[in-house]
């Protein structure tokens, strides 16, 4: 019954995605226009971490990474708040069902589709040179899938108790946009000001960065064996359950109606 439900809802909002080819392009091609431009026009005055010779669309490849499965994730979930508008979500609340598959059921189907615009992304990696194995490969998709489950819990915790589409929007944009800048995303994180290296320690997508990035240049064993990589699996994987939890306690509180008259 409950992997039923978990499937159902999951590729419910799989379905809802592609048949919507609009938002198909636009969340995919703002990122890839945004990696683009931004890195071909400052790869001229970009000085790679140490002495290497990274170019500025090679470093900032894995921030757009980053930045598609941030955004689709958490926006994904929005259907959250349609879904509640529309009546679908007090049906499956009142059904005989577990919430933890009501959470889950969301949380895969958007990072399902979080995923699927990431890995199209991927596909450019060949073409950057960069030095990908086969168990280096596998960091960085564990890396992904990682990242898409957590911010997809982050973005259910917050959508749940939201009543407003556009007010989701703009909230999260402004949560999202810095834990995005501050990960190490656009630009490294040496030599910065105490207090900003204070906030990008405290970032949970600073670590989930260090892990994604890490997969791209070395195998998997060898990444894990570099000083804050380990660490950074084990606050990305904690993350995800912790959201997961919030999650499915979000789903567990009965909200409280209007009072009447």
């Amino acid at each position: 019954m409950m992997t039923s439900t978990i499937l159902t809802l999951a590729r419910r909002e799989f379905i809802r995605f592609v048949r919507q080819p609009h938002r198909v392009a636009g969340s995919l091609g703002q990122p890839v226009l945004f990696w683009l431009f931004l890195g071909s026009g400052f790869t001229p005055s970009f000085q790679g971490p140490g002495l290497s010779e990274m170019t500025y669309l090679e470093y900032f490849y894995p921030g757009v990474l980053m930045m598609m499965m941030l955004f689709t994730s958490v926006f994904s979930v929005i259907t959250v708040i349609e879904d509640r508008d529309q009546g679908f979500l007090q049906g499956v609340v009142v059904a005989p069902v577990p919430r933890l598959a009501i959470v889950l059921g969301k949380v895969l189907g958007s990072a399902g589709i979080a995923l699927f615009q990431s890995f199209l992304l991927l596909l450019a990696a060949p073409f950057l040179g960069l030095p990908l194995t086969v168990s280096g490969s596998a960091l960085v998709i564990g890396s992904m899938i990682l990242c898409s489950l957590g911010f997809t819990t982050l973005g259910f915790a917050f959508g749940w108790g939201m009543r407003s589409t556009s007010g989701f929007h703009a909230f999260m944009m402004i949560f999202l946009m810095p834990l995005w800048i501050l990960s190490g995303a656009m630009f490294p994180l040496s030599n910065l000001p105490g207090w900003l290296d204070v906030i990008t320690t405290l970032n949970p997508v600073t670590h989930a960065m260090t892990l994604l990035r890490a997969g791209f240049y070395a195998p998997a064993a060898e990444a894990l064996a570099q000083p804050g990589v380990l660490s950074a699996l084990g606050i990305t994987a904690a993350w995800v359950i912790a959201g997961m939890i919030a999650s499915a306690q979000r789903v567990g509180v009965r909200e409280e109606g209007a009072p009447l008259g």
